[in-house]
Order: C-alpha cells, then structure tokens, then sequence
C-alpha cells in the first residue's frame, strides 16, 4: 500500500513537472515578457527608481537591454530605452500600444476621463483630437497668429531692455514662461492671461509647477492601487486642490465669454479656441459641456506653456555653459537677419544652427523625459509577449543618450546635426522629445515655431553673461525630476547691449 501510495505521488510529482516544462516550452514558442531584474516580495524593484527615474532606468537598461520588465509593487512595467524598440512600438505596433498609462494623481476631479493627454483611445478621444489638429493646431490657424506671436515677443524683449538698464537679472525660465502663457491665453481666449510686470505670472508659474511636480511625484497607489481609496500620500488631494484653482480662473473666463454672448445678439464670434469649444456639436447635436472644457482647457496651458518655456530655458542654460556655441548662434543671427532687426518666423529656415541648437537641447533634456503608454491588446515585440494593459514607459531621455547611436552623447554638440537629416516631428526615433504615432503632442507645430523665436530674439537682442562673475563651469546643469525635466536652479542672466 505504501508502495502504490508512493507511486501515486511520484506520478503526480512527474506530471506537474511535465506539464510545467510544457507550458514553459509553450511560453517560450509563443514568448516571454522581457528580461529585467529580479523583483522582491512584494515591493518588487520600487527601490530602483530613485528621484530620477529617467537617469536609474537608463542605468539599469545596460544591464537589461533596450526592452526590459519591471515589477514594481502589484503592477508589471515594461520600459523601452532604444530607437529600434521605440520604432517597434510607436509605428510597427503603435495601435495596440496606444492606450494611456494613468497615474492615480489625474484621477483628481475625474481629470483623465476628459483630459486629450490622459484619456484613452475611445472615439471621444479621437474626436478630441480632429478638433485639435482642425481648429487649432492648423498651419493656416497659425500661420494667422503670426503677428501675435511677434507682437508678444516684441514685448518681451522691450521688458527685457527695462532689465539691462537696471543691470537686472533675468529669470529666463519666468520670462519665456510668461510669454508663452500669454500667448496660449490669446489663442484660446484672444485676452492676456497675466502681466509680466505683476505677481500673478510667477503664481500661475508656480500653481502649474505644482500639478506637474504632484503629477510626477513617486505614488504608492500606481504600484499598489488597493490603497486608491485612501490616498496615503495625500497626492490626488493636492491635485485636485490646485486644479479647483486654475479651473476657478477658466470658469472666470467662459463666464465672461457666454455673458457678453447672451447680453449682445449681435456680438461676433471672436473665432479662438473658446469658441470653437463652446459651440463645438457631434452629429448628435450634443454639445461638450463645462466638464469637459475645463480639463481640455488644462491640457492646453500645461503642455503648452510649460514644455516650450523649459525647451528655450534648457537652450539658454547650454549656450551659456558653452561659450563657443553661443558666439556661433549669435554669428548665425547676425550675418542672416542682421543688428537691429527683429527676427521673424519665415527666417527661422535660413537659421541652421540655431535649428540645430534647439534639436540637440530637445535631444539632451526632453520636456517629458518618460512617455507612460498602456497595451490595449496582447502584442509581440522582438520575440517577447506583452500581454494587455501592461504599463509601457518610454525613456525618451536614454534613447536621446543612447552611445550607439550618438557620439559622445552627454556633450552639447549642435554641429551633429547640421549635416544631418533627423528631426523631432515624430518619424526618426533617435529624437523624439514630442512623442511619435497615434499619441504624439498635437501642440508640435506651434511648439516649434515659438520655442525657435523665443530662443532667436533672445540671442539677437542681446549679449548674455551670468550674474555676480560666475564662469561657464560653475554653473548648475543638473535637473529635477517632474512630469516635465526643468532645471533643478532656474537660470538668470544678465542682458547686455547687442553690438
């Protein structure tokens, strides 16, 4: 009896065995997730992230190669850190990895439900999205703002010239940022949202600053979402805080917009964004509704005064740590527009180093240095299986650092693209500091035009030097570490006389 009992088990223990090594042999025929570190009991490699995950997970993916698994606490994470896996997901297989990842801080007030950054690829979505590229981001749309944004820029620098003549610094990530607001502000509701000279461009600056330092803040609730209903750190909280208060100044806004509207039969269109919003019907006649435009309106003002005054912000911050590239851009300005001139956007083209100066800062400091995507379907990538709603991370930072494709690729060297055909508009993915496919910003186009004048007329209108004698080499380049990579000491410069 104790023989056939011991048989029995035996037998068993053979089949487990037998069907284990089968399922692995299926799972191996069929693939595997990708390799990555070996994850502890239920904190899994959480430890690994650091205060900037960007630089630890480029780290650990010269361990782990270009497509790698990480299991942080309940959750599996998958992070591709090459161009040749980026080209993978955004264009062989960017339909099933068009879904967005959604960090718990977005769940605040319902935000991800109607926000264009955070939602996911439904037909409303997409419906968003045909609004934005139809309505606002059309070239003839910007191409009509052309004066505006000259206008605004003028106006910039002759608040500047109020800084030379008092031999003041200039915070230049506050000044870009200011213009830029102003600028989205016209677009979207054809007024100035702040005043330069006041305290309320520096508070808008800081209320968004806050939404993206909580937005990219570590949460335990991304890697444990049982702990959603407590929120233990206190983040969707905050978030939702600060959002009351920038919808508070756009609630302002469409009031006052539907009030001189409702009060004038004959009040015209002022044909901006607004508008086009709050007149804006599907085929069912069904109108978006105050819920939705506060959130979409939050899109637009983040991404687009935040990325573009930190993109000119890094820019200045390079060209003052290297000396020779700055005496270059300056050259370039002077021989093409001339002293005197104001630098317009048709001369953007005949400006190729400084083209190369905003690809190459674009390439060492990404605005979003981490694309958080999720699978909507099972897909397979290189040999691995990824199944359906994996979180998928795209280090834009590493794949701008990657050493096999750039040469000394920590170094500031505009020169590597002059004789070069990359660009950052979402086909070459060596350079993809705005994304690529299905999910890539809609806002580029304009991006580019304002991050390209802004830079220009500071470097044409005036000559830069650092305040209280510091030198080149004693400057501040680290960063810190948010939804957006900003400077981790802003940078102030004194404005000197162009000559």
């Amino acid at each position: 009896m104790d023989y056939s009992i011991m048989l029995l088990w035996t037998l068993m223990v053979w089949a487990c065995i037998h069907l284990l090594f089968l399922a692995r042999k299926r799972g191996l025929s069929n693939g595997k997730l990708p390799p990555g570190p070996i994850p502890l009991p239920i904190l899994g490699s959480l430890f690994k992230l650091g205060s900037k995950p960007n630089e630890s997970l480029a780290q650990l993916a010269k361990k782990y190669g270009p497509l790698m698994t990480l299991k942080l606490g309940s959750t599996t994470m998958i992070v591709v850190s090459s161009s040749i896996m980026a080209k993978e997901v955004l264009q062989k297989n960017d339909q099933s990895f068009s879904g967005r990842r959604v960090f718990d801080a977005v769940r605040a007030l319902n935000f991800h439900e109607s926000s264009i950054v955070w939602s996911q690829p439904t037909t409303r979505w997409r419906k968003l999205r045909t609004i934005f590229n139809t309505e606002m981001f059309t070239t003839a749309r910007i191409a009509s703002n052309q004066g505006l944004r000259h206008k605004k820029v003028q106006d910039l620098i002759a608040h500047i010239q109020e800084d030379r003549l008092a031999r003041r610094a200039v915070d230049i990530g506050q000044a870009t940022f200011t213009t830029t607001l102003n600028l989205t502000s016209n677009t979207v509701f054809s007024v100035d949202l702040v005043d330069p000279n006041s305290k309320s461009a520096q508070d808008f600056k800081d209320l968004v600053w806050e939404l993206l330092k909580e937005s990219g803040r570590p949460n335990l609730v991304d890697y444990f979402p049982v702990l959603r209903p407590i929120d233990p750190q206190g983040i969707r909280r905050r978030i939702a805080a600060n959002l009351k208060k920038l919808y508070a100044i756009f609630d302002r806004l469409i009031d006052e917009r539907m009030l001189s509207t409702s009060t004038s039969s004959d009040s015209p269109r002022r044909n901006d964004f607004l508008d086009v919003l709050l007149n804006e019907k599907d085929e069912n006649g069904l109108q978006l509704g105050r819920q939705d435009i506060l959130p979409i309106l939050t899109d637009i003002f983040i991404a687009g005064t935040d990325t573009s005054s930190t993109a000119v912000e890094w820019a200045m911050a390079e060209l003052l740590h290297n000396p020779n590239a700055m005496a270059k851009a300056r050259f370039e300005l002077k021989e093409t527009i001339g002293l005197g001139q104001q630098v317009k956007e048709s001369d953007i083209i005949r400006l190729p180093y400084l083209q190369a100066i905003v690809k190459e800062t674009l390439r060492l400091h990404p605005p979003g240095p981490l694309f958080p995507r999720r699978t909507i379907a099972d897909v397979e990538v290189h040999g691995f299986s990824i199944p359906k709603n994996t979180w998928i991370t795209m280090n834009v930072w590493a794949i701008g650092r990657d050493p096999n494709v750039w040469a000394e690729p920590a170094s500031f060297l505009p020169e590597r693209f002059l004789d070069s055909d990359i660009d950052f508009k979402g086909q070459d993915f060596e350079l993809i500091p705005f994304g690529s496919g299905r999910r890539i910003c809609p806002g580029l186009p304009l991006a580019f035009r304002m991050v390209h004048l802004l830079l220009a007329s500071f470097l044409h209108s005036f000559d830069w030097k650092l305040p209280n004698g510091m030198m080149p080499q004693d400057m501040d380049m680290s960063s810190k570490f948010g939804i957006t990579l900003q400077l981790a000491t802003p940078l102030r410069a004194i404005p000197a006389l162009n000559d």
